[in-house]
Formats: C-alpha cells, sequence, structure tokens
C-alpha cells in the first residue's frame, strides 16, 4: 500500500505549529501521511513593527502561501483573522476546520475585571480593535503596545507581581532567620503560610517561567484572543474574565483556522475532512463585509456572525482610534445569499459614517512612526 505525504506550511511559533497540528491529525489516515514544514515569515522576521502594519502586506501569510504557489508545498495553515480578504487566484481557502472561542479575554494578575481595574490602569494590547474598544469603555485606561507569542504575553504581565511575591517571602524567611526561628516553626505564622521552594513548587509552569522574566513595562491587565489561550494550552494554567461579545466584537475570523491550497486533489482531500460549514458560512459573512469596509489593517473594525437557523445574525462595530465615535449595528442575513447580503451590509455601514472613520484612521495612521521606540 502507497502512503502519500501531505506536506503543510506552517509558521514556527508554539500557537501556529499546535494549530497545524489539529490539521494535520484530522488529515492523517492510513494511506495519507501529513508533515508539517516551518517557514519565517515577515511577520516572525519584524519584531518591533506595530501589528496593523504587518497586517497590511500579509506578513504572517504571504510567505506560506508562496510555497503553495510554486509547488514546494501542498497546503498552509493559517490563522484566518491574518489572511488578507483577497488571496492570490491560483489559491483556494480548501479548508475551514470548526472555529472555537471567538472572544476576547482580559487577564489580571490579581483577578479583578474591567470594570474593576483602577483609573489609569495600564492595559497591553496591539491591537487596534482592542483599543478602540477598551477606551470606549474605559476612556481612563493607558493602553499599551504588547507584542509576541501568547505565553510570552501572559509572562509579561504576570512577571512583575510574581517577582515581588517572591522577594517578600525570601525576605520573610531571612528574618525569620535572624530570629532564631526555623521555616517550619513559622511557615503557620508569618505573613504567607508557604516558604518559597513550596510556594514556588505551587505555581503553574507559565507562573514559574515568568518569575524569571525581564520586562519594561508593568502591566495591570492584557487583552489576548480566548482561541489562543486555549490552543497555547494555556487556558487552564491562569484565570481569566471573557469579555461580551455584544461590546467586544471580535475580529472577522477570530478562532478560526484556514488551510489554503491549490485547486486539486489535495484541496479536495482537505475540504472532504477538515471543512465544517456552518465556520465557513460565517466567516466568509465576516470577511465580505470586511472587505466592502476596507481599512481593516489601519481602522479598528469588530465583525461576528452567527449562524441562526435559515439566517445569519452578523454584528459590526467601527470605531475610531480613541474609541470616541463608532458606527455599529446588527443584521439577519439569508444563508442562500449570505456573501452578497454580507457584502450589502458593509456597503450599507460606509454610507453610514463607516468609510469616514476609516478614512481618518487611515490619516493617523501616517502620522504614526512606522516603529515603536
Amino acid at each position: 500500500m502507497t502512503t502519500r505525504t501531505v506536506r503543510l506550511a506552517t509558521r514556527g511559533s508554539s500557537l501556529a505549529l499546535r494549530q497545524a497540528n489539529e490539521v494535520k491529525t484530522a488529515l492523517e489516515t492510513r494511506r495519507r501521511s501529513v508533515e508539517l514544514v516551518e517557514v519565517e515569515t515577515k511577520g516572525d522576521q519584524i519584531r518591533d513593527e506595530l501589528i496593523h502594519r504587518l497586517g497590511q502586506t500579509g506578513a504572517f501569510v504571504r510567505s506560506l502561501d508562496e510555497q503553495v504557489m510554486s509547488g514546494d508545498l501542498d497546503g498552509a495553515v493559517h490563522s484566518m483573522k491574518d489572511m488578507p480578504t483577497e488571496i492570490p487566484d491560483e489559491l483556494i481557502v480548501a479548508g475551514v476546520p470548526e472555529r472555537t472561542r471567538p472572544n476576547d479575554v482580559l487577564l489580571t494578575p490579581n483577578g479583578l475585571t474591567l470594570d474593576n481595574l483602577p483609573n489609569e490602569a495600564v492595559v497591553g494590547t496591539s491591537s487596534l480593535r482592542r483599543t478602540a474598544q477598551l477606551l470606549a469603555r474605559r476612556p481612563d485606561l493607558t493602553v499599551k503596545p504588547l507584542r509576541g507569542n501568547v505565553d510570552t504575553r501572559v509572562k509579561k504581565l504576570l512577571a512583575p507581581s510574581l517577582q515581588r511575591e517572591h522577594e517578600r517571602r525570601l525576605e520573610e524567611t531571612d528574618t525569620d532567620n535572624e530570629d532564631g526561628e526555623s521555616d517550619s516553626e513559622n511557615a503557620g505564622s508569618g505573613t504567607h503560610d508557604q516558604p518559597p521552594q513550596e510556594w514556588f513548587d505551587s505555581l503553574t509552569e507559565i507562573e514559574r517561567n515568568a518569575l524569571g522574566r525581564e520586562v519594561d513595562t508593568e502591566y495591570d491587565a492584557i487583552v489576548l484572543a480566548e482561541a489562543g489561550l486555549i490552543r497555547s494550552g494555556l487556558s487552564h494554567q491562569i484565570d481569566f474574565h471573557r469579555l461580551p461579545l455584544q461590546e467586544f466584537i471580535p475580529a472577522p475570523g477570530q478562532g478560526v483556522l484556514a488551510v489554503t491550497a491549490l485547486k486539486g486533489k489535495t484541496a479536495d482531500a482537505i475540504y472532504s475532512t477538515v471543512d465544517h460549514s456552518p465556520s465557513r458560512v460565517t466567516s466568509t459573512v465576516e470577511r465580505s463585509i470586511l472587505a466592502e469596509l476596507g481599512g481593516g489593517c489601519v481602522a479598528p473594525i469588530g465583525v461576528y456572525a452567527r449562524l441562526q437557523g435559515e439566517y445569519v445574525n452578523v454584528s459590526v462595530r467601527v470605531l475610531s482610534r480613541d474609541g470616541t465615535e463608532e458606527v455599529a449595528d446588527s443584521r439577519d442575513l439569508p444563508v442562500e445569499r449570505h456573501a452578497k447580503a454580507a457584502r450589502e451590509f458593509g456597503a450599507a455601514l460606509r454610507e453610514r459614517g463607516a468609510a469616514d472613520l476609516i478614512e481618518q484612521a487611515r490619516r493617523d495612521d501616517i502620522r504614526i512612526p512606522a516603529r515603536e521606540e
């Protein structure tokens, strides 16, 4: 029996590899093996560029798809929200696996909710959309850039408070020893009920790794996609608060994977094996609206669609970068013409003022330095 090997391109980050392995597991059969090939992208190479500017050129996508179009690889696994709304004519989105949770989540070192954060709290994100939505809800917040893999961002959040706690425990132990008391005698009577080593052993893996992390900015909170936490294996290691979808409308395609390929037998196999029809329909609606609006890389735009019987309910929120202005609406679109209806909805939003907000965001983008100092 001949076994055919399908070679899929993926980025080399831990999250990208986990996502690609989901597709690999689904595709593998007794007669078909799957090999993942790591490809470095422009987005991986340029680490201090603002996220939205990288998105303008498909910085996390193009290098992978070029390997497919050249015939060197059979397909590529992407995060749908990283993909430009227009893809090369040679390629098709062969497979859209079932979507995981689309929500944004708030993480804090001490379990605080968004409403309970102190005045002028520092919140980390490099997403224009999340920044605008946060400021629309809490204009007092200080939102600062935050890049890196999901685990890197979590470590940057946790490191300062964990390091302070570790130092306090060490100082207490030193003081107890100077007073002639043993750790065991003082374990239940001091400020802390565990000596430093026991406390360290009780931490999760991500917390232990964060202890040794040096950070330039101390964040009171960070905002991430819940899908990233789930696929990074961190959702059970850290507490988080799920932000409401009706207010924090996610990026188009958030939580969705896409497998691109050339038309042919491999694309057919990907489609028949991994494609989830409801996820394809809803992500098509979201991306069609984004394409009609334009400005997805420079303007804060949230689009979220849900399949409800014969209709797709979709909510859209377009904001100014500071969150002070917005155009928002929801609509039920018929499933049988969901792509066309989505474009019509996007055009209506443009006429209602979304185009003006996007144009203003584009002008603001020109005035912002390309790289962070």
